[in-house]
């Protein structure tokens, strides 16, 4: 998240007139991009480790935007760069804090799961 709210610093910085905000916005949209990639698997991983398919979901949408975005501010498509940028940010923030207050817990399997919900004889 940190690396993600400087990219409308860098982008401020430019639009400001230092032109070395530019490359410190590619640098931090390289990492971004990758953090997201990376964030993917690990997505992946929790949905096979702990069949919790929602922050692969939400990881796969916020991977495919950033994907667009990084494209898009490449092609000087500013008319998406921006209002995608905001929607990202949001995104992103927004899944930081489901994950938060909601941790990931293994889910049982169908003969586990059965077998909780059935009182064992001593419990009775």
């Amino acid at each position: 998240m940190v690396v993600i709210f400087g990219q409308p610093v860098f982008a401020g910085v430019y639009m400001s007139g230092d032109y070395d905000g530019l490359s410190r916005h590619l640098a931090g949209a390289n990492i971004v991009t990758s953090i997201g990639y990376l964030q993917l698997i690990v997505a992946i991983a929790v949905w096979v480790r702990l069949r919790q398919v929602w922050p692969f979901l939400g990881t796969l949408a916020l991977v495919a935007a950033e994907t667009v975005q990084y494209f898009a501010g490449m092609a000087g498509a500013l008319w998406l760069h921006f209002p995608l940028g905001v929607m990202t940010i949001v995104a992103l923030v927004v899944q930081f804090i489901a994950v938060w207050r909601r941790p990931l817990r293994l889910r049982p399997r169908g003969d586990q799961a059965q077998a909780a919900a059935e009182p064992e004889a001593g419990d009775a």
